[in-house]
């Protein structure tokens, strides 16, 4: 499954181990409102010039545009309610910069 989101961002989970995913964001309309998505975990990353394509555990993709990283006020705001969730289970998330050298993080299941 390929995914093209209009917004995302990647997030840094510490619990024993390290693992990161891509939470993507999409801009609804007044009938279907927006929506958002994490994959299953980078398993390895692409750069096609203009864009990052990420491949999840899953066998999915996740094609994010180098010039919309980022969330919407939803994204934002659920993103935000599942860190304060995790930390109550001891669990780390971290939303990356956006100037992150994401070529060169260590992913792996």
């Amino acid at each position: 499954m390929i995914n093209k989101p209009d917004k995302w961002v990647v997030v840094k989970i510490i619990t024993e181990k390290v693992i990161y995913k891509v939470f993507g964001c999409w801009g609804g309309s007044y009938l279907t409102g927006d929506s958002w998505r994490m994959n299953s975990g980078i398993a390895s990353i692409k750069d096609t010039g203009d864009a990052y394509e990420f491949t999840g555990y899953s066998g999915s993709i996740y094609v994010c545009n180098k010039n919309t990283y980022g969330t919407h006020p939803y994204g934002a705001m659920v993103l935000n309610s599942m860190i304060q969730e995790a930390l109550k289970n001891d669990i780390i998330t971290v939303v990356l910069d956006e100037d992150t050298d994401f070529l060169n993080l260590k992913y792996e299941e």
